[in-house]
């Protein structure tokens, strides 16, 4: 092992309790944020680097992080956006040929504080059991009385806006400018891998800042509009919510993800609720209720859209269900091609299960071109 001496460290839970660890690296740190988990086991690199994880505190499920190391070309944006990381074992050395870098150098190198050798079964059964919540992963063990008043400052999930946090400054462009089709993307925490699917199926993409008004994208006059993924609560997002109500409104075909799904229902009236816990991993179970297939799905939310709402809407179908617990997966418009779903189909990490969504966004361009 490289570091044979590691500082003790703690998780402290927003209510009171709490878990014990070994800073990564024998360091000193203190991170605050939102205590999530995600069962995948694999993806770590792009799990860490996705901005929709922003402001939270990472447990990974996997007994072993860091063992494959890292890849530059396998981040979902321009740095780490978790605010910690908590695992079980965590690898020093990694055995990967094509990775260049080790995790923990990585992190180092975007400042990230981690902790390890907890024990992330019994965090992750607490956590499913008494729900999300803040909490601080910090060596400063014998300080337990000021860390608790200063997590008890850190604002709720609920009611934040991150959106503007991870979203571009200025615009920008994606692929070939003698594509086939444009497609303006409001990006509030878009990932990597999804301009990369609608780059390889023939589009110029606009990537947009969060509070880009339907006007400014309406006049690059593309052929689709595109709302991205994101981090924090949707319903605080107005100026994203004023351009969805714009693009609905121009019969112009419009897809969104995650917390672009949020936007779309919350455009249309369908209010959102945080849940208990997220779905955070990449085998959570689909059901496409318009063909009746299945698919397996890389998910990473913490809010969801009201299902009561969505089924009383005279223009709402309900497209897709979660099979484990029936929340609302995917949503599409009556009579407008409009359609959005809760989960990733570009995946990155997660299975392929879903992609044929890209093309169906596609062919709605194709049917209007």
């Amino acid at each position: 092992m490289k570091y044979q001496k590691k500082r003790s460290a703690i998780i402290l839970l927003a209510d009171g309790t709490i878990f014990h660890g070994k800073s990564v690296g024998d360091k000193e740190g203190t991170a605050f944020g939102e205590v999530c988990f995600n069962t995948g086991m694999t993806g770590y690199q792009e799990i860490f680097t996705d901005p929709s994880y922003f402001g939270q505190l990472m447990v990974t499920t996997n007994a072993h992080i860091g063992n494959y190391g890292t890849n530059a070309n396998e981040v979902e944006s321009d740095g780490v956006k978790i605010a910690g990381l908590i695992c079980k074992n965590f690898s020093y050395e990694f055995s990967r040929t094509d990775a260049n870098q080790s995790l923990e150098d990585y992190l180092n190198d975007h400042g990230l504080f981690a902790i390890s050798d907890v024990d992330t079964r019994a965090l992750v059964s607490y956590i499913r059991d008494h729900g999300a919540m803040n909490a601080v992963i910090s060596t400063r063990v014998n300080d337990v009385d000021s860390l608790k008043e200063e997590l008890a400052k850190v604002p709720s999930m609920q009611g934040l806006a991150l959106a503007p946090e991870v979203s571009t400054k200025e615009a920008y462009f994606v692929g070939n400018p003698d594509s086939d089709y444009k497609i303006a993307a409001l990006d509030i925490g878009i990932k990597k891998n999804i301009l990369r699917n609608l780059e390889k199926r023939g589009a110029y993409i606009k990537v947009f800042p969060h509070n880009s008004s339907f006007e400014e994208m309406k006049s690059w006059n593309p052929d689709g509009y595109f709302i991205s993924n994101g981090p924090g609560d949707p319903e605080p997002l107005s100026s994203a919510i004023e351009a969805a109500k714009g693009m609905i409104a121009s019969g112009e075909p419009l897809f969104g993800i995650c917390l672009g799904h949020q936007v779309i229902a919350l455009a249309n009236g369908i209010p959102t609720y945080k849940m208990h816990n997220g779905h955070r991993g990449i085998n959570h179970p689909v059901k496409n209720l318009v063909t009746g297939k299945g698919e397996i799905t890389s998910q990473n939310h913490g809010f969801a859209i009201d299902r009561t709402a969505s089924e009383n809407h005279p223009d709402i179908e309900i497209t897709h269900t979660h099979l484990n617990d029936q929340t609302v997966a995917g949503i599409s418009l009556k009579g407008k091609p409009v359609f959005s779903v809760q989960y990733h189909p570009e995946a990155g990490p997660g299975p392929n299960d879903a992609t044929y969504l890209f093309d169906q966004f596609f062919d709605l361009m194709k049917a209007r071109v």
